[in-house]
């Protein structure tokens, strides 16, 4: 980092919080997208020049309008689990504002059902104490032992229970958020308004290329967990599996999880007991009463196209499974490890969405394509899908697959990931779904945010021009970069 900046960014903050060891840069050069090549020192992108650590919202303002007095491009982080690319640095001169030491639980409220926090707060660290009280954030993906708050907020991010309690959009009740001229924003914490556009989408799932969320105010609910009942079936194919959960879905009720893995997906998830089928599975948590309705709905809902259930699935399986879900430190850890001894990785997946009608025309058409198109589909280990989140109108699929890796560890994603994710997003573009379910756009869609938009890209676009007229936040991040596009990506 050159000592103009230095002295800026001291001028600031601390020396302390100013990291410019090459060790944690080259670290912080991408996030889990090129996992692979980073494990492997095979990054063919620049690192960031240095990585600040803001303890307070007035730090955050004073380094963006800094940086934006100075034009040095700002790669918004906290939680580090992006997977689409957002957090990869595409500027030879660009700095990490990690949000991670601001994570103080300001305001737990129970009696109006909500909890207010900084951005770097851990998301199991708010669910344990939201536990000890009783209750629960409803919010629970994979990464939620490491996972922060701000960071799932920016990337609109979505949790296993969805179907029942939503995405982090419907939980967000207020933030707060930091503009690149330094303009601090709060949204008040109401229940509902009617006070012109909702302003919270704004910040919320802006990826960091519009501001930088230091504090949110999540809804709580009520922790139920002697109710919990779980389901497990073993049905002939995808297209009977997901009749079943949009007969559950469509009729009203809303189970906390309603899977449906195909046989593939469920050879590397339930090898002991799938027998060759896809697996559709049921989670139900609430009330007591709410419970048993909706279990009682599942029963005759599965019942209903019971033709095509080849038989039931011992619920203490299902169960057993989904405590074993999430994955922290010490899973990321072990991937790295295996990396770097065995030349492979967990693989790769490309999530969309689309209504009832099509998302089963897009699973077919995808399938078939990879299988016929794809030059390199013997050296696939797995190719398959599953829907995790459900809808009035629709669901995801989840396209998940692994693949021997034979080749340069700088070339893996181009000669394997790309290709694949590809033809998934033409093909969920073509339906009229969505290419990107609760990744996020990251760098690695934004080829084809303009198609995903369509007419409606005039809007997103005019954000950009009138909060980040300088372009300095979050480079290459949803707004595609021709030039970047063609030597990262299509190179």
């Amino acid at each position: 980092m050159d000592a103009q900046t230095f002295e800026g960014l001291k001028s600031i903050i601390s020396e302390e919080q100013i990291v410019t060891n090459k060790e944690a840069l080259y670290d912080a050069t991408v996030d889990r997208y090129k996992k692979y090549a980073k494990v492997k020192n095979a990054l063919d992108v620049p690192s960031p020049v240095s990585i600040v650590y803001p303890y307070s919202t007035e730090e955050v303002k004073s380094i963006l309008a800094f940086c934006n007095e100075n034009n040095i491009n700002v790669i918004s982080r906290s939680g580090k689990t992006g997977t689409e690319g957002g957090l990869e640095n595409w500027k030879e001169k660009s700095i990490v504002v990690d949000g991670s030491k601001m994570n103080n639980i300001v305001k737990l409220d129970p009696y109006n059902m909500q909890a207010t926090v900084q951005t770097g707060v851990v998301l199991q660290d708010l669910e344990d104490e939201l536990r000890k009280l009783g209750y629960t954030t409803g919010h629970s993906p994979q990464s939620k032992p490491v996972a922060q708050m701000g960071g799932l907020v920016a990337t609109r991010s979505i949790g296993q229970f969805s179907t029942l309690y939503g995405a982090i959009e419907d939980m967000v009740v207020g933030l707060e958020c930091v503009f690149p001229d330094g303009q601090i924003s709060k949204i008040k914490n109401v229940p509902r308004r009617s006070g012109g556009p909702d302003i919270r989408h704004i910040a919320i799932g802006n990826e960091g290329t519009l501001c930088y969320i230091t504090e949110v105010t999540v809804k709580i609910f009520k922790f139920y967990p002697e109710n919990n009942t779980f389901y497990g079936y073993l049905v002939d194919d995808m297209d009977s599996g997901l009749q079943m959960l949009r007969e559950v879905i469509v009729n009203g009720f809303r189970p906390s999880v309603s899977r449906l893995y195909s046989e593939e997906d469920a050879r590397q998830h339930f090898s002991h007991f799938y027998k060759g089928k896809c697996v559709l599975i049921f989670m139900v948590e609430g009330p007591e009463g709410i419970v048993k309705a909706t279990n009682e709905a599942i029963e005759q809902s599965v019942d209903k196209f019971r033709s095509s259930v080849v038989e039931k699935v011992d619920s203490s399986l299902i169960e057993e499974w989904f405590n074993n879900l999430n994955w922290g430190q010490d899973r990321i850890d072990k991937e790295i490890q295996d990396m770097i001894e065995n030349d492979t990785h967990d693989g790769y997946t490309t999530e969309v969405s689309a209504d009832w009608e099509n998302i089963i025309k897009i699973y077919n058409n995808v399938m078939h394509r990879i299988k016929n198109e794809f030059d390199r589909v013997d050296d696939l280990t797995m190719l398959g899908g599953h829907s995790s989140h459900s809808y009035i109108n629709g669901t995801n699929m989840y396209f998940v697959y692994n693949y021997t890796i034979n080749c340069a560890p700088e070339d893996e994603l181009q000669t394997y990931h790309h290709p694949i994710h590809e033809i998934i997003i033409e093909e969920t573009l073509k339906l009229g779904g969505s290419m990107c379910h609760h990744h996020g756009i990251g760098k690695y869609r934004s080829e084809w945010t303009k198609e995903e938009h369509g007419s409606a890209y005039y809007m997103l676009e005019k954000l950009k021009e009138a909060f980040d007229p300088k372009g300095i936040m979050s480079h290459g991040t949803i707004f595609p970069k021709k030039e970047e596009i063609e030597k990262y990506i299509r190179d």
